[in-house]
């Protein structure tokens, strides 16, 4: 569940494309049982609730008067509680995981990035991935600094970007959507091993 706001205006760049941002707060449930069975699954399963804000940006194409197709790329700012099921653990670190984590509410971040299709302005279609990690603690100097560093990462993409707008307007939306997401998965895949990358720090518990 979703509750935000929507803001779009035309790009000076061209009149075919708009940029777009979705700014909400969020709730929802993620459990391995929705997997259906999957063998794909870990042999962690869990089943947890989770809260937070979002912010959401993207270009995208314009198809007529609200119709319109926009990658676009997605922060957030989590809370999750986790609750394991008590057969899920085989191995001894992950009773240590489950000891740690189970049943509490726990700090966390994430990114997304995917295709928001507008068939009018009040219908859309989403497809898109989501990683999201939850801390072991919240370490708030170290998480404050990687995150600067991730705001000023982000920075330095926007100017190269807005190049990219200025010489090919048309490509601006997807060298947007690529880069962006190149970025949150590099960053991500860092912060595996330490929570607050570069920072020591424990590993989180991800959630794909």
């Amino acid at each position: 569940l979703k509750l935000g706001y929507t803001y779009k205006k035309i790009t000076k760049y061209a009149e075919n494309i708009e940029k777009s941002t979705f700014n909400y707060g969020f709730l929802n449930r993620n459990s391995t049982e929705l997997a259906g069975g999957s063998e794909t699954t870990s042999d962690i399963e869990t089943n947890n609730w989770q809260f937070g804000v979002g912010w959401s940006g993207g270009y995208g194409y314009k198809l007529g008067e609200a119709a319109s197709i926009t990658p676009y790329y997605t922060s957030s700012l989590t809370w999750t509680n986790l609750d394991f099921t008590d057969d899920s653990l085989v191995y001894p670190e992950d009773e240590r995981v489950k000891e740690l984590y189970d049943e509490t509410f726990r700090f966390g971040s994430s990114y997304e990035s995917g295709v928001r299709i507008h068939a009018t302005d009040l219908i859309a279609l989403e497809g898109g991935y989501e990683r999201s990690i939850v801390f072991e603690r919240h370490l708030f100097w170290k998480w404050a600094g990687s995150g600067i560093i991730e705001i000023a990462a982000h920075g330095l993409l926007d100017v190269f970007i807005k190049e990219i707008f200025k010489s090919s307007p048309s490509a601006g939306p997807i060298v947007f959507f690529v880069l962006k997401s190149a970025l949150g998965y590099g960053l991500y895949e860092l912060r595996q091993d330490k929570m607050n990358w570069p920072f020591p720090s424990a590993p989180p518990i991800a959630l794909d």
